[in-house]
Order: C-alpha cells, then structure tokens, then sequence
C-alpha cells in the first residue's frame, strides 16, 4: 500500500480543515514548498495536494505552489480542488503533476469525465467525498442524492482506475478511520485510495490489511500523532 502524506492549500499556506469546515480551518505550513521537501527527505514517493480554495470556488488558484513543489522535488503529485475543465486538467498536468482528481465535475457531467480519461487515461483518478453515505460535491458544501458506494461502482465500469474515496465526518477529528467502508470499497475492482481520519499507525495497518491501493495522511502528520517514516514503513510491510 502506498503512503500519500497531504498537504491541503489556502492562500497558499499548507492548511487542514476539520470535518471538512472552512470555518474551522489550521495553518501548519506557511512554506508547502519546504514541507514537501521534508515530506520527500523522509522517504515518501508521492505526495497528495488538494486546492482548497479551487474545490470551493471551481477554478485552483493555488497552481503555483503546486509548481514550485513539483520542480523542487521528484515527488509524484496528485491534484485535486476545482478542475472542472478538459484546459485545467492540460495545465496542471503540464506544471508537473502526475495525477488530476475530479470531484464535482465527475459526478455532474458524465461527458466530460468520459472525454478525461479518453484523453488523459489513468492521470485521472476522481474523488468520492461521502457526507451519510452521500456524495458530497463544491468543496463538500453541498450533498448530494448520490449513493457515494453506487457511484463508485459506475465510475468502476466507466474505466476509473483510481478512486481516493473521503468519509468527511472522519476528515480531520483524529478518530480512526471508517475501516468498514474500505472493506466493502475493496470489492469494486478499482484502486481505492482511503482518505479521512488515518490518526494512528494502526489506521494505516489496518488499511493495509483491507486491500486498499493507498491511504491518505494528513492531521496525524503535522500533529505528531504519526511519524511519516514510521507510517511509510506499516504501509509497505507485507507489500
């Protein structure tokens, strides 16, 4: 299983919002650039970035930074926050990123995600926010009738290869993971990445131990509750 630490953007700080609340919004990093250089020195391969402002607003703003991430490191980056164009995903994947993750978009317009990956293939991967079991869409201010595991499944079926899958009421509260949901995400025969609440090593073993192609790392980071070397070394036991 492989590691992604995160680091979420706000005008252009490394930030992690709690449940999902803009209004209940930290700054750990005033320097993404130099945490992500941190992050690669401990011996991560790819680094999960969301822009914050992008997911909320639909246009990413905070590009740059990403950028400058991807020219100072050898990380492999996946994006998300705001792509809502087939000119945005070009852009984005031009500055260096590896893999783009839509997220409203995907669920409101079939036809473009279709013409995403029939341009771009596995460089897309897209994100399933759950609020009750629903899909939660614009930077998760809005639910949806959406069954999140359905939709899953369709995306399944469409050709997704990668699906980073979010229990919001999980994101951020340092209370474990929905361990459950995993289980039953690991028979749709896509790569799930787990994201939301991994706050112990024992999330991340557990994880692991489900079958999921990736976890997540973000609060625990930047709190201390989880080394990042000690986290790299659980996902890949086994492996």
């Amino acid at each position: 299983m492989i590691l992604l630490p995160a680091i979420d953007l706000y005008d252009g700080k490394g930030v992690r919002l709690y449940k999902g609340r803009y209004e209940e919004m930290t700054v750990y990093t005033e320097e993404p650039v130099s945490t992500a250089k941190e992050i690669e020195a401990s011996g991560a391969s790819w680094l999960h970035v969301v822009d914050l402002e992008g997911a909320r607003d639909g246009t990413p703003v905070n590009l740059p930074v990403v950028q400058a991430i991807a020219e100072a490191t050898s990380l492999s980056i996946e994006m998300g926050g705001g792509i809502r164009s087939l000119e945005t995903i070009e852009t984005i994947l031009k500055a260096g990123v590896r893999r783009v993750i839509l997220g409203t978009k995907a669920l409101e317009d079939e036809a473009f995600l279709k013409e995403a990956l029939h341009r771009y293939g596995n460089a897309i991967a897209v994100g399933v926010d759950a609020r009750d079991g629903k899909v939660a869409t614009h930077g998760w201010t809005t639910t949806s009738d959406v069954e999140a595991e359905a939709f899953i499944q369709h995306l399944s079926e469409l050709g997704v290869e990668t699906v980073i899958a979010t229990d919001i009421s999980k994101d951020g509260a340092m209370n474990g993971t929905n361990r459950q949901l995993y289980e039953r995400l690991v028979q749709i025969p896509i790569q799930i990445i787990a994201s939301g609440g991994v706050s112990s090593l024992d999330d991340i073993a557990a994880l692991r131990k489900a079958g999921v192609y990736g976890a997540i790392l973000g609060k625990a980071m930047y709190t201390g509750a989880v080394d990042l070397k000690e986290g790299l070394r659980t996902a890949e036991e086994n492996a």
